[in-house]
């Protein structure tokens, strides 16, 4: 490679090994995502000490339990533009580092109201570092493996709610439900050391930004020396570019609006199947006849599942991703119904619920990856956090739904009906989806604009 050559940077990335640097910035955006995981779970399970030091009645939790979800939307939807605008970096350090004060402060809590309002905070820091690391390390990722590195990343949040759990389960009785928030605080709050020395700007992004030759240069120097020798950088979206046009603008625009509308419903609904599953599947099967404790275990296995996602993740880098998605959706729907049908055999209830996670979750932990991949370098993060912001009211929502569906006296068989739904609606979007860019759902190249440097 000469020094005048000039060097397509996802080329660059494309030919070159997966390399060290990559991994770390693969690790960090991993320990982001397994920090919102921990956050989910251990909120839950700091509710009964809040009841008993407090006093308070279980439906004065409720705006406490609700507010990250409110703040998580919040953050998302703001931050999208944001990170379009000043940078993937800036916006995880600012977010993550947020979050991690906010849950720090909340271990001071002196009464519901403080910690509703630091609950809704810290939601707002986790909804912007979540879309944001997911932009960033689709940016380092080679494109024949993006998918999978990108569920494999998502994979951090059911770890870190299943740890978050075992862990608060153990800190509570020996140091309290505050511990629970101080070691959630503090975790983050490091981690934001360590990106402020080792967190690079997403390349496509500088090259994007027309930055200096001699950073996009060392960026990619740490993935190759190859790099050194370059005397230029141009990049050609995968994804047609919008002339003139970022962030919002773009994902909005006519040439995105379907694909982005799309992506926000089927996102909305499996939010609404997962959060109706695991708030309300415990009361459900023990007003159905099981035994609390065996009611809470087989719910339990619902939010399992997302260990499939890798699995997805390889299918869609070699198929058509739409496709791959809206199969797992349209199988998400006939076990959620099966759900409610095998409610009389226990044996089949804990497989029917177990698949029934395992293909909800793997679908759903697959949209960042196809949100990532649908949009060019000017509108990916706001395209990401937007279905990803969009997506948390389907989590209240779900709540919601079944909550009225008892009130209208529907059976279990007939909730469960119900909910199955809005799988089949998901993947209806994605087939949506697919029919008008039928060209966004393949792992081969669109001619799309170059942008040099």
């Amino acid at each position: 490679m000469r020094q005048s050559e000039a060097v397509n940077v996802q080329t660059f990335i494309n030919e070159h090994p997966f390399s060290g640097f990559q991994w770390l910035v693969f690790a960090m955006c991993f320990v982001i995502v397994l920090l919102d995981g921990f956050d989910t779970a251990a909120i839950g399970f700091i509710a009964p000490s809040l009841v008993t030091e407090w006093g308070i009645s279980k439906p004065d939790l409720a705006p406490v339990l609700s507010a990250a979800l409110f703040g998580l939307a919040c953050g998302a939807l703001v931050s999208g533009p944001l990170s379009d605008r000043i940078g993937r970096r800036v916006l995880l350090l600012g977010s993550v580092t947020l979050f991690g004060v906010a849950c720090f402060a909340s271990a001071f809590s002196g009464d519901i109201g403080h910690l509703t309002v630091l609950r809704f905070v810290t939601g707002i820091g986790l909804g912007a570092a979540m879309p944001n690391a997911v932009t960033l390390m689709s940016e380092f990722c080679p494109d024949r493996r993006r998918a999978t590195l990108i569920n494999l990343m998502f994979c951090g949040f059911p770890l870190g709610a299943a740890f978050g759990g075992f862990l608060a389960a153990w800190l509570i009785p020996h140091f309290g439900w505050r511990s629970v928030l101080l070691l959630g605080g503090t975790t983050p709050l490091l981690l934001a050391v360590l990106l402020l020395i080792a967190m690079p700007e997403s390349v496509r992004y500088l090259v994007a930004k027309q930055h200096a030759v001699e950073r996009i240069r060392a960026t990619l120097g740490r993935i190759s020396s190859a790099a050194h020798e370059a005397g230029s950088f141009v990049m050609t979206e995968l994804a047609p570019a919008v002339a003139g046009k970022q962030g919002l603008r773009v994902v909005l625009s006519r040439q995105y609006i379907i694909g982005s509308v799309m992506l926000w419903l089927a996102y909305f609904m499996g939010l609404v199947i997962f959060y109706a599953s695991i708030n309300w599947m415990p009361v459900l099967l023990k007003e159905a006849g099981l035994p609390p404790q065996r009611a809470t275990l087989i719910s339990a296995l619902f939010p399992l599942g997302g260990v499939g996602a890798v699995l997805c993740g390889v299918l869609m880098d070699r198929f058509n991703a739409n496709r791959v998605i809206a199969v797992c959706y349209a199988l998400t729907a006939i076990s959620v119904y099966c759900i409610g049908q095998a409610v009389g055999n226990v044996g089949l209830l804990v497989l029917v619920v177990f698949v029934a996670g395992v293909l909800m979750n793997t679908a759903q932990s697959s949209l960042p990856a196809l949100a990532a991949a649908f949009y060019p370098t000017q509108g990916r993060g706001t395209g990401v956090a937007w279905m990803l912001g969009i997506g948390r009211f389907g989590g209240i929502a779900g709540s919601f739904l079944v909550a009225e569906l008892t009130r209208e006296h529907f059976s279990f068989e007939g909730i469960f009906a119900v909910v199955a739904v809005a799988a089949l609606i998901s993947c209806v979007a994605l087939l949506v989806k697919q029919a008008a860019h039928p060209g966004h759902g393949t792992s081969k190249p669109l001619k799309g604009e170059s942008l040099g440097h």
